[in-house]
């Protein structure tokens, strides 16, 4: 169990740094073609990691259907939602909306999966609503400074939320790191014609070349999204939705820290009250309060 919660940190480090890594080239290629051809590469990037590790196979039929469904969530809305709206908000406010995702998993996993909830984790769910209140609609502008990008991001962690609990239901007999991997091919195929379809050009593509840009995009590509899906995608099997969505906590931290120090962008203190709230929710409503105070009794 301890090598999971190690393979969860080094994936939320690499999470929380690709939100300004994102940000940095959605300022350069259009968003939903840059995911196409990012999505493309870190899914050939995890078939091929599965053909070394010896899990590759073809799926069956009706295994065909179950990725394509995940996929729709995990994938294709999941990465078109959040590359459209980083491009419309900053890298800080990005990272915190994405800091509701242990608390969105949460409530899916009840939802659907009918677990059990008690008041205490509801009053989380409530702290978190309001630090994303307090990081999105306060500031000096009040409610004029709420942003499109804010909720567009909002909704891509709801439908990811959602595909953490599909995946959580996969049949043993398909590895979750081979599915991660038909998921983000299959997916980038469907962002890429979706991009054609609103107009991107291809030319801008070429963008990459740049070492630099080209650097951050293998960042993105390789470590943050095939490591990291594929590892995370991995522990939700071993430990549960829940449970691996807690580090997400982490996640928020490591992306506030790389917006301010890669996007010279400015923590304000709306930013600490949103986050220690959102911190706070997200520690009450997925049950860590419970199970510490649980241990603490000898329960």
């Amino acid at each position: 169990m301890v090598k999971i919660y190690i393979l969860l940190l080094m994936v939320m480090l690499m999470w929380g740094l690709n939100v300004s890594a994102l940000k940095v080239l959605v300022d350069a290629v259009d968003p939903m073609l840059l995911t196409s051809f990012r999505i493309m590469t870190a899914g050939i990037v995890v078939l091929v990691i599965c053909s070394v590790m010896g899990i590759f196979r073809l799926p069956l039929k009706h295994e065909w259907l179950i990725i394509f469904y995940i996929a729709v969530f995990n994938v294709i809305l999941h990465h078109s939602l959040v590359a459209v709206g980083i491009e419309m908000t900053t890298g800080i406010n990005a990272a915190l909306i994405l800091g509701m995702m242990p608390l969105v998993t949460m409530m899916m996993a009840v939802i659907i999966l009918r677990q059990h909830v008690t008041w205490i984790r509801v009053s989380g769910f409530i702290l978190g609503f309001i630090g994303i209140v307090v990081t999105t609609l306060t500031g000096a502008d009040g409610l004029a400074a709420v942003s499109l990008g804010d909720l567009i991001i909002l909704i891509g962690v709801v439908v990811q939320g959602f595909s953490f609990v599909l995946i959580s239901k996969l049949k043993p007999t398909f590895d979750p790191r081979l599915a991660t991997g038909y998921m983000l091919v299959l997916g980038s195929v469907f962002i890429f014609l979706l991009s054609q379809v609103f107009g991107s050009g291809l030319q801008e593509i070429t963008y990459l070349l740049d070492w630099k840009l080209g650097a951050v995009f293998l960042f993105s590509a390789v470590f943050a999204s095939a490591f990291g899906h594929m590892s995370y995608n991995y522990a939700i099997k071993k430990v549960g939705p829940a449970e691996a969505a807690i580090f997400i906590n982490l996640n928020t931290l490591f992306a506030i820290t790389g917006a301010a120090i890669f996007l010279n962008e400015v923590i304000t203190l709306y930013h600490v009250v949103g986050f220690l709230l959102i911190l706070s929710g997200v520690f009450i409503g997925t049950g860590a309060v419970e199970y510490v105070v649980s241990r603490r009794r000898g329960v």
